[in-house]
């Protein structure tokens, strides 16, 4: 997936300057998309530049005036249009499972703090996409389609985190016969 196609998809619903589209995207697509302000800020502006969004000045008293970025109805079209085109699986770029290739006695202990760490982000990240999950999806069967979507992605975040989570609790029972450790940490 672009960066273009997800910043894409936060304007469908409403006009936002780049600071709220930048804040929103962290709560909703950066759940699972990365993209700094800078990069949201400058695919904002190539996005402009092809038509696909339009961009209006709103003055504001006391503060400097904001851009407002929304949708063209070429953007909506390119945007359809990438719908429709394949959908490639992205390799999984992670340093932890670089770090376990090169497992020893000397970083075991090292490693199994890692771990501990990412299950307790994980956590945390399952206890965000439960209280999202409770709040807006409970019914998922009533949801309007786009919604349905976005209900089926938060779905697989949470399975994807039940998964990191055993495979965290694996990881440490097992990391516990090499660093001496009697009981996995956690």
């Amino acid at each position: 997936m672009a960066l273009a196609q997800a910043i894409m998809t936060s304007l469908l619903d409403a006009d936002l300057s780049g600071s709220e589209l930048a804040r929103d995207f962290e709560k909703s697509m950066g759940l699972f998309w990365q993209a700094s302000h800078q990069q949201i800020y400058q695919e904002l502006r190539k996005l402009a530049d092809k038509g696909w969004l339009n961009k209006r000045e709103v003055n504001q008293s006391g503060k400097p005036n904001k851009i407002l970025y929304g949708m063209t109805q070429a953007g909506r079209e390119a945007l359809a249009q990438w719908v429709f085109g394949p959908t490639r699986i992205q390799p999984t770029k992670d340093e932890l499972l670089l770090k376990l290739y090169n497992l020893s006695d000397d970083n075991a202990e090292h490693l199994v703090g890692e771990i501990s760490q990412r299950r307790e982000e994980v956590m945390q990240r399952l206890y965000l996409y439960e209280a999202i999950r409770r709040r807006h999806y409970d019914d998922p069967a009533n949801l309007p389609v786009r919604h349905k979507g976005v209900y089926l992605a938060l779905e697989l975040g949470i399975h994807q985190g039940e998964q990191t989570l055993a495979w965290c609790d694996q990881a440490l029972a097992l990391l516990a016969t090499v660093s001496g450790d009697s009981q996995p940490a956690r």
